[in-house]
């Protein structure tokens, strides 16, 4: 279907995420991903989800804010670049958006609805990207990256922060 980005497609940095997902068929990543995660989101206490595993580091609430500001980002950036805008995107400074965010008043509940949402909303636009879109390109954060990277990137951020939280949250 659309397949894999190449190297050149992102920088460097995104293929931790890319990477993560070996799949050549992203709608049917991002589809399969959000009917899995979600109860495995709503598996999570609503007390639990304020923990933190040590001090100073994001609450879980606080890292599913930033994986659905995160979404957002990166969806806004492919919608931008496959609709032909050539002006380039700013950075997105996580630390700034979780500091302001106030994640920690929004009941977990209220972070899985969001996410619901947003994944509605990411896989509407991309189910209806006409086939040239996806390898459009842009510059964002510097550097330059694809469409069909950004929707890579969305899944493997999922993966990559779903990994954090069970490996030390859970």
């Amino acid at each position: 279907m659309i397949g894999r980005p190449e190297r050149t497609e992102a920088a460097a940095y995104y293929f931790t995420y890319i990477d993560r997902i070996a799949s050549p068929d992203i709608l049917g990543t991002l589809g399969a991903q959000s009917a899995e995660i979600v109860p495995w989101l709503r598996g999570i206490p609503e007390e639990k989800s304020r923990h933190r595993y040590a001090p100073g580091k994001w609450s879980i609430r606080e890292m599913w804010n930033h994986v659905n500001d995160s979404e957002r980002v990166f969806l806004y950036r492919a919608l931008w670049f496959a609709r032909g805008f050539h002006e380039a995107l700013p950075s997105f400074e996580q630390e700034i958006a979780v500091r302001h965010a106030g994640a920690d008043e929004i009941t977990w509940a209220q972070h899985v609805e969001e996410f619901q949402s947003i994944r509605a909303a990411t896989l509407a636009f991309f189910r209806h990207l006409p086939a040239e879109a996806w390898k459009r390109t842009g510059v964002a954060s510097g550097n330059p990256v694809s469409v069909r990277a950004l929707a890579y990137i969305i899944a493997g951020h999922i993966a990559h922060h779903r990994a954090i939280i069970e490996e030390r949250y859970l």
